[in-house]
């Protein structure tokens, strides 16, 4: 992977090709689409002279106002006072692209060494916040639809989605081990029911075209998250074991 050189060495400004070389990755669907798209915004915000961290407050106020419409519409969209698809095609757009600059604001600091640990913290508070309303907006489209979903559902779905989050914030820090470092391409297809932006694709979807299935969505990831999270903790707990007991702690 080329290391891209900074503006002040180089004489030039970082390009597509250079954001890109220093992305985060995030799964299969993250790195075609979101990365991709995030380099290329990252062009236009330093052209324009955008900061990384004005970058983090975008992604923050678009993520945050797409699920209040969408939390606010659940109502007159499930007792057909309103349609549905152009509500979804505003979650689907808007937390795509909430995503991407999610993704634009790394590539942009590390690109251009504008890097800092207050930046950092504000990029992981910043997520907190957008992935809590994203959430909420699907679980009050589920509760819309389907009255009689438990609450206890509703709140294991929140609970576990929140793993993704914690995840990727070990990762970042060199605290996470990948349980299937195989990276072919048949293993990374599986591994997009772990890929945040196929996940928030898949959700804008469902709410544009079967806003009535979105109590199953919720279904499916509680088990997907919650039996990561399983499987993560008995993994790391064997590693853990197993380091403890050669170093004869």
């Amino acid at each position: 992977m080329r290391t891209p050189s900074l503006p002040a060495e180089a004489g030039q400004k970082p390009t597509v090709a250079d954001y890109y070389a220093v992305n985060r990755g995030g799964g299969l669907f993250s790195e075609a689409v979101s990365q991709r798209i995030g380099s290329r915004v990252a062009v236009f915000a330093h052209r324009h002279g955008l900061s990384p961290t004005v970058v983090t407050m975008f992604n923050l106020t678009l993520g945050c106002l797409t699920s209040f419409v969408v939390i606010a519409a659940a109502g007159p969209v499930a007792d057909g006072r309103a349609w549905g698809w152009p509500v979804g095609l505003l979650a689907l757009a808007g937390w795509q692209l909430a995503y991407a600059l999610d993704c634009t604001d790394g590539q942009l600091a590390r690109a251009t060494g504008q890097s800092t640990a207050a930046g950092g913290r504000l990029d992981v508070l910043c997520d907190v916040a957008v992935q809590s309303t994203l959430v909420a907006a699907v679980s009050a489209t589920a509760k819309a639809q389907q009255p009689d979903t438990p609450a206890w559902l509703l709140a294991a779905f929140a609970a576990t989605w929140m793993v993704n989050l914690v995840t990727s914030v070990m990762q970042s820090s060199g605290q996470e081990t990948s349980m299937v470092t195989n990276r072919s391409l048949p293993v990374r297809v599986v591994k997009l029911v772990r890929d945040y932006g196929a996940v928030i694709a898949l959700a804008g979807v469902l709410l544009t075209a079967a806003p009535q299935w979105a109590v199953w969505f919720v279904a499916l990831f509680t088990l997907v998250n919650g039996g990561f999270l399983a499987a993560s903790i008995a993994f790391t707990g064997r590693t853990a074991l197993r380091s403890q007991t050669g170093t004869g702690r």
